[in-house]
């Protein structure tokens, strides 16, 4: 029987109802048919979504989720889940089995309209020449390429044409399907390491790779046909390749010298070049480059890691980068926008850098994950590992960080009291039992294109002498569509979050 409430228009009801949260809304849909026709109005959960999520977009749900409310309600459900973290209620293991040598990498390829409920799939390559694809959802392998001439040493993933990019010890580059394993296309670079960066521009997707030799190969996707080849340093590896996220311009750097400068080259000269010009570049102002990483909410924004020139401390060096065209050329400027001296207890040469939004830094060294402004002002310490560590990603919800005691940690962002952005620690994932053994973390990679469809990838490697046998370790973690990858035993190990 319903209450004998007073009538009032929709429209009325609707701007009352906009000054409510998603539960004080469900509570009042159930108070009488005129109220819960006003409280599900498409409008008002629209703007729930807006305000809590940057980037929301309806049409890209199954077409049973396609209302404002649903898509709220699952999305924050998704992101509960992946801050609760619980062992056997959030999460379940599987393990993968197939690859007989150290794996050297991962990536994670999802559906690139990003429904909730979209296939995924991750492919490794590995010192034993295979590169293997895995269903994240069932959790078996899909195919596996023939054994290469030469171990395999790196993996990327293309996102827009579903490809993925490996190279071996020789420096041979390929292109594979990754939903099928079929071999597109090879080029060879005579480089006995490669770093490798694809981008899209124009219609179409390219891959830079950074040699041994201090090279720059710029190759078209998916034929790997070569448009330019630019001598960027005098025979020093390459170690760093970073894409701005305007698309507009390439950082390459290298860790061996203090001497050489890191350069930023314009994309399309890379892409598209002059045949009678060099390619259009520039010197960052400073010595070496320890760590690098873009600002994802600005144009240009780089901030780098490296030596004061005078002693062994370091810098962190925040730089603008814009162009300036005229009607014969292009030029490059370089502003620099904030400089502070990184103080770090004991000695440590490993640092991982982060950024998130404009001007929030993350520097990970040794067991602490310290959190600064763009100013140079330390915000928040964490000392939650115990052991170095290895590896750290960051997305706009969560940062993730991979210690060698074989364990992540989860991070949320928050607000403080003075509108300051903080991050709060949420909860370890262990990677496993064996805290003793020598472990070393090769990568922590995130897919959070879209918050709905949170994915990491995590792999850890552990080495352990056998006679003359070596045992290797990875493992997964999977929320929803989220994954984690750590190596274990020529296994891989996959969590995925049980259904409510």
């Amino acid at each position: 029987m319903e209450c004998d409430f007073p009538t009032l228009p929709l429209d009325c009801l609707v701007c009352i109802f906009s000054y409510l949260d998603a539960e004080d809304l469900i509570t009042v849909s159930l108070v009488n048919q005129s109220w819960n026709g006003a409280a599900e109005t498409a409008w008002l959960w629209r703007q729930l979504c807006m305000h809590r999520w940057t980037f929301c977009n309806l049409s890209k749900l199954n077409p049973e989720m396609k209302t404002w409310k649903n898509y709220y309600l699952r999305r924050a459900k998704l992101e509960q889940h992946m801050t609760s973290g619980r062992a056997f209620a959030d999460y379940t293991c599987k393990t993968l089995r197939g690859h007989t040598g150290s794996v050297v990498g991962l990536v994670y390829l999802s559906d690139r309209n990003h429904q909730f409920d979209s296939k995924s799939i991750v492919c490794s390559a590995s010192s034993d020449g295979t590169i293997r694809a895995w269903s994240i959802q069932e959790g078996i392998q899909l195919w596996s390429s023939q054994v290469q001439d030469a171990p395999l040493t790196k993996i990327i993933a293309d996102q827009q044409t579903g490809l993925v990019i490996s190279t071996d010890s020789q420096g041979r580059i390929k292109a594979w399907k990754a939903q099928t394993g079929d071999e597109l296309a090879s080029f060879p670079t005579a480089s006995s390491a490669c770093t490798l960066l694809t981008y899209y521009r124009k219609d179409q997707s390219f891959l830079t790779a950074g040699t041994s030799g201090g090279a720059l190969h710029t190759l078209t996707i998916p034929a790997l046909s070569q448009v330019s080849h630019v001598r960027a340093f005098d025979t020093y590896k390459i170690d760093i390749l970073l894409l701005s996220p305007d698309k507009h311009w390439v950082i390459a750097a290298l860790r061996e010298s203090l001497d050489l400068h890191p350069k930023v080259y314009f994309t399309e000269s890379l892409s598209c070049p002059c045949e009678d010009d060099p390619p259009v570049s520039a010197s960052l102002p400073v010595n070496g480059c320890t760590a690098a990483s873009f600002f994802p909410s600005e144009a240009a924004r780089v901030m780098i890691v490296h030596s004061d020139g005078l002693s062994n401390a370091k810098n962190i060096s925040i730089f603008d980068i814009k162009s300036k065209k005229s009607k014969y050329k292009t030029e490059i400027m370089v502003e620099q926008v904030g400089s502070f001296e990184l103080l770090f207890d004991g000695w440590n040469s490993d640092i991982l850098l982060e950024a998130h939004g404009s001007g929030t830094i993350l520097i990970a060294q040794g067991k602490e994950l310290k959190l600064y402004s763009i100013a140079g002002t330390q915000i928040a310490s964490f000392l939650d590992h115990k052991e170095h560590i290895a590896a750290m990603c960051v997305d706009s919800f969560r940062v993730v960080t991979a210690s060698y005691d074989l364990s992540l940690r989860v991070f949320t962002w928050k607000k403080e009291q003075n509108k300051d952005l903080s991050l709060e620690s949420r909860y370890h994932l262990l990677g496993g039992s064996d805290m003793f053994s020598r472990f070393s973390c090769r990568a922590l990679d995130f897919s959070f294109r879209c918050s709905w469809n949170p994915s990491f990838v995590f792999w850890q490697q552990r080495k352990k002498n056998v006679d003359v046998n070596a045992t290797f370790y990875t493992q997964i973690y999977h929320f929803d569509n989220t994954i984690k990858f750590i190596k274990k035993l020529f296994r891989l190990y996959y969590f995925a979050v049980k259904p409510h």
